[in-house]
């Protein structure tokens, strides 16, 4: 059996990457957030999420050990969170102004949208260098950038909401 097929490749460890860090964000913000709605639909709705993203959560995060240049996890202090979302935030706002102004067929939309995708990368810019600087999001560190993915999974696995 080839070596290969018992770790990931390097472009599919940063697609899992992306998916626990985005999911990860998403359900702490959910887990925070549950308590305050008063729909019970709404509320039900939220808690199918919470359950999805966690089982996400978990099943993704069993491929780190297959991860080119994992490494195992410590505990260490976790103040990460808000930078990661604002990050993860301003990346998704790119893609979607980038697709959007591929679909704009009015000039003037086209206009707009396009001087809102500048913005939109400028904010991801600065967010980038903001955690990057401060060893929030270690760019060029993959095993780093992994154990940070397990950090934050595992706590947002263990919050109670």
């Amino acid at each position: 059996m080839d070596q290969r097929e018992h770790r990931l490749a390097w472009h599919e460890t940063l697609e899992i990457h992306e998916l626990v860090a985005f999911q990860s964000t998403g359900l702490i913000k959910l887990k925070k957030h549950i308590h305050k709605i008063t729909d019970p639909e709404l509320r039900s709705l939220h808690a199918m999420a919470i359950q999805a993203l966690e089982k996400n959560i978990q099943e993704l995060v069993q491929f780190y050990p297959a991860a080119p240049m994992y490494r195992e996890v410590e505990a260490r202090a976790d103040n990460s969170f808000y930078a990661s979302d604002l990050l993860g935030l301003a990346k998704m706002t790119v893609r979607n102004y980038a697709t959007a102004v591929t679909e704009a067929a009015t000039p003037q939309v086209r206009t707009v949208l396009s001087r809102h995708l500048q913005t939109a990368i400028q904010l991801h810019g600065q967010a980038f260098y903001y955690t990057y600087k401060r060893g929030l999001y270690p760019a060029y560190d993959l095993p780093r950038l992994l154990e940070n993915d397990v950090l934050l999974a595992q706590k947002a696995l263990r919050m109670d909401y």
